[in-house]
């Protein structure tokens, strides 16, 4: 039997930071058309969505936070 494979975004932060980060990978879908993510790649890391292929992401959450030096 043959697993058909889907390509996907995956979004995510690291369990230790608060960084976003994506990745475009492919995994194993069921019958019912869910994607079966590996436990390997799932591992010290908090999952916010996955995406139908591969998506381009533009802008996300901390892009365009500058350190700010505090004046006393």
């Amino acid at each position: 039997m043959n697993k058909k494979e889907r390509k996907v975004t995956v979004i995510y932060y690291h369990l230790n930071s608060l960084e976003l980060h994506h990745e475009v990978a492919s995994f194993v879908e069921s019958e019912s058309g869910r994607v079966i993510i590996d436990e390997k790649f799932k591992d010290d890391k908090s999952i916010i969505a996955v995406c139908d292929g591969e998506i381009e992401i533009l802008n996300k959450v901390g892009d365009r936070i500058l350190s700010v030096d505090f004046v006393a």
